[in-house]
């Protein structure tokens, strides 16, 4: 399983992502551009002194992260996008051990194109009169789900 951020915005979000990674042992991917510098200083701020444990890709782009996820397909299953324009909840869903978690830019989600690429669109249930959750509070929620349905959370002692 992999989690993969689509152009992230914010800084703080995405070291609370990297170091969700380097905890529960999740490879992550992160699809620049970034609306933030990403460098070895600034990812270091971010995601603290879990960095060297987190395993993440950097791709400059999404036709870059298409193209590597179809050389390396033994790694990369489906890609199963969290958004608010889905319709199935994702407390609903069947996770595989393969599938990538996608998360889309906090600004914007992500451009149609990528809705149409994915495989699957999931949705957090919430109240009508909210518009989204927090994107890292909303991986946390999934990646959970996903892990506990497939069995791979981190082994203890």
């Amino acid at each position: 399983m992999r989690l993969a951020l689509f152009q992230p915005d914010i800084p703080q979000n995405t070291g609370t992502l990297l170091r969700l990674g380097a905890c529960l042992d999740l490879p992550l991917d992160i699809i620049e551009p970034c609306g933030f510098i990403l460098n070895e200083k600034a990812m270091r701020r971010a995601g603290m002194d879990y960095l060297d444990l987190a395993q993440y890709r950097r791709h400059n782009s999404w036709a870059d992260f298409l193209e590597y996820r179809q050389t390396h397909s033994r790694e990369y299953g489906r890609i199963v996008l969290l958004t608010t324009h889905a319709s199935q909840p994702y407390t609903e869903f069947s996770f595989r051990p393969d599938d990538i978690i996608l998360m889309g830019r906090e600004s914007a989600g992500v451009p149609q194109e990528v809705h149409e690429l994915a495989d699957a669109r999931l949705l957090i249930p919430m109240t009508p009169h909210a518009r989204s959750i927090n994107v890292a509070v909303s991986a946390v929620m999934v990646i959970g789900e996903a892990l506990r349905q497939t069995g791979m959370f981190p082994k203890q002692g």
